[in-house]
């Protein structure tokens, strides 16, 4: 291994030892919240296991990298990102509509970024024991086992992932149209409720594919290297190179990464499906 891959490797390692520690504040709290506050309206909840969860993940980062910037969902922007080639993005809990509700679909996701691109990854589900790992060019893992995407070729036999984001009831922006069309075209399509859960079930083949709009970048950073490593590919709706600060992603397999591309520039009005499916 190189000098740069023993580095990846250490990065890969502390942002590991963080969702981990994360991971146990997270089932230590499991049906007993206290307080669950809304942020910003629109049903973005954020409870004292988001926080508790952060501070865990800012002290191992500290920790171990201390000179290192952060942007952490909670917490924002930590350090300064001038002449640092580095950032780490932080989601102490993907998942926090579920989790409130004790459905357990959560995890923990914690990345860095070198140069804004998405170099390491580590993601961790405690209610399902699954961690997932990756590190540029050193592949990606599930509990240390290597994985990689699925080979489904053809998007009417693939299942999809997607989300809607917190300004849904404000704009007709919302992905409605799309989940519907998405669904109709394929053997379906998943709403999970947690961004690094469904890219971290893109690259292990669960999902042929992933999109979604008004996502922040810690929700997508981790996920983004997990994808890639396994032989996924990620962009921006039409094919254009990804931007992190987009808040828009598509994620696939790579294999119907075009058509779900197309699938989604062609998706009609969402009122046209009160005049029949349209084909």
């Amino acid at each position: 291994m190189t000098e740069d891959k023993q580095q990846l490797q250490n990065f890969l390692d502390i942002a590991t030892e963080a969702v981990l520690r994360a991971g146990v504040v997270l089932k230590d709290h499991w049906g007993n919240l206290k307080a669950i506050e809304e942020k910003g309206g629109g049903g973005d909840l954020v409870t004292e296991v988001d926080k508790k969860s952060e501070a865990v993940v800012l002290q191992v980062l500290r920790d171990r990298v201390p000179h290192h910037p952060i942007l952490a969902e909670e917490s924002g922007q930590l350090g300064k990102t001038e002449n640092s080639e580095y950032l780490w993005a932080i989601d102490p809990l993907d998942g926090t509509t579920n989790y409130a509700h004790n459905y357990p679909v959560a995890c923990i996701s914690v990345a860095l970024l070198i140069n804004g691109k998405p170099c390491v990854g580590a993601i961790y589900n405690p209610f399902r024991n699954e961690l997932f790992r990756a590190a540029l060019g050193l592949g990606a893992t599930l509990n240390y086992r290597p994985i990689r995407v699925s080979s489904t070729a053809t998007l009417s036999n693939s299942l999809l992932a997607s989300g809607f984001a917190y300004d849904r009831r404000e704009t007709l922006d919302n992905n409605y149209a799309e989940f519907c069309y998405l669904t109709h075209l394929t053997q379906g399509v998943r709403r999970a409720g947690s961004a690094a859960l469904d890219l971290a079930a893109v690259a292990c083949g669960r999902f042929e594919g992933y999109w979604e709009r008004g996502i922040k970048p810690w929700d997508i950073a981790a996920g983004i290297i997990l994808v890639e490593e396994a032989g996924g590919r990620v962009t921006a709706y039409d094919g254009s190179p990804f931007v992190m600060n987009s808040g828009r992603i598509l994620a696939t397999n790579s294999h119907i990464h075009s058509s779900l591309s197309r699938a989604l520039l062609d998706t009609p009005p969402l009122d046209q499906w009160a005049k029949g499916i349209p084909q």
